[in-house]
């Protein structure tokens, strides 16, 4: 098995093109936009889409547009030949002197500080995406969103089905609600063409639901099971399958969910992982009949099989955690099951 020892060596395999993103990108001619490049999964999104570009011998430009609080995420992605562009998106102003791009991919918004300020998660999460499907009305927009938009599912059915109803807890849940309706209305309006991507719990080996529970249990940190389920996708996969949504794209949107296939017990994982790290973890809680869980046969029908499955990842994760290597400090808060971040 591929071992992962760098930060470099990490990200040069989660930016890899797919044979999937290939095939879409060469159908779609022109620059792409990425909107939110700045956070968790953006700058490995936005270099899979310029090395694929390279690739095919293409010279479209790819922008990342972010406020960069960080000034060394614009320079990193300059490096990869990736057009940093700075702009708040709250400001309308800005938003509408974007460059052209026909191919957009959203992944701004707000999550975590909700519970302390909802007015700015509801700001980031509904007048973001109006900013952006007036800018961009003729382009192709894949918009990313969450698998919290359903309610928790039953831990014994295939989890929540893109034409289920939505009803969630929770400010930042409903916001999320909020920017797919507001998607929703601009393609209707304009003929917008739209993704709407439901994601739930993407990781690389500096964050997500695998790190969370090994940093517990090295730490010794008691790990509530009460959300004793979840879904887990490798990062490539999942933004390899939201790019090939711009082919999707449709006015009303195209809605997928993208996750694992499989619902993982969080007991099993933390078990798994234990016997890896050769530590046992303190297990507190008992496990609830429901969970956010998501129903991902619709994009594995589409896409195929993911390039990593569970035990890898696990592996990764363990391996990664032993040798020290760097986290981006950035929680997933699992746990919580009262929809407030």
């Amino acid at each position: 098995m591929l071992t992962i020892k760098t930060e470099d060596q990490l990200e040069q395999i989660l930016s890899e093109p797919t044979p999937g993103v290939m095939e879409t990108l060469r159908a779609l001619p022109g620059a792409v936009a990425v909107l939110g490049v700045g956070g968790k999964m953006g700058p490995t999104l936005a270099r899979m889409v310029r090395r694929a570009l390279d690739s095919l011998g293409r010279s479209d430009p790819v922008y990342g547009v972010a406020r960069f609080s960080i000034p060394s995420t614009a320079e990193s992605l300059r490096k990869f030949g990736i057009e940093p562009v700075t702009a708040n998106l709250l400001d309308r102003a800005a938003v509408a002197n974007l460059p052209d791009a026909p191919n957009v991919i959203f992944m701004a918004g707000q999550k975590f500080g909700t519970s302390q300020g909802p007015d700015l998660t509801w700001a980031m999460n509904t007048l973001v995406p109006a900013h952006t499907a007036e800018r961009y009305a003729n382009s192709r927009i894949v918009a990313f969103s969450t698998g919290c938009v359903y309610p928790l599912a039953p831990i014994t059915g295939n989890g929540a089905r893109e034409e289920d109803l939505l009803g969630p807890p929770g400010d930042y849940a409903n916001s999320c609600v909020g920017r797919e309706r507001i998607f929703t209305h601009f393609a209707k309006r304009n003929g917008t063409r739209v993704a709407l991507v439901r994601l739930n719990y993407a990781i690389d080996l500096r964050y997500g639901v695998l790190i969370d529970l090994a940093q517990k249990i090295m730490s010794g940190e008691p790990i509530d099971v009460t959300m004793g389920h979840a879904n887990i996708i490798w990062q490539r996969d999942a933004n390899a399958q939201a790019i090939q949504c711009l082919a999707h794209a449709a006015s009303p949107p195209f809605i997928i969910n993208v996750t694992g296939r499989e619902i993982l017990s969080l007991r099993d994982l933390a078990t798994r992982l234990g016997r890896q790290l050769g530590k046992a973890p303190v297990l507190v809680g008992q496990e609830a009949s429901t969970a956010w869980i998501s129903n991902s046969t619709k994009a594995y029908q589409l896409f195929g099989s993911p390039t990593a499955n569970i035990g890898q990842l696990i592996t990764w994760v363990a391996e990664w955690v032993k040798h020290g290597g760097s986290t981006l400090n950035k929680p997933t808060h699992f746990e919580v099951r009262d929809g407030k971040f």
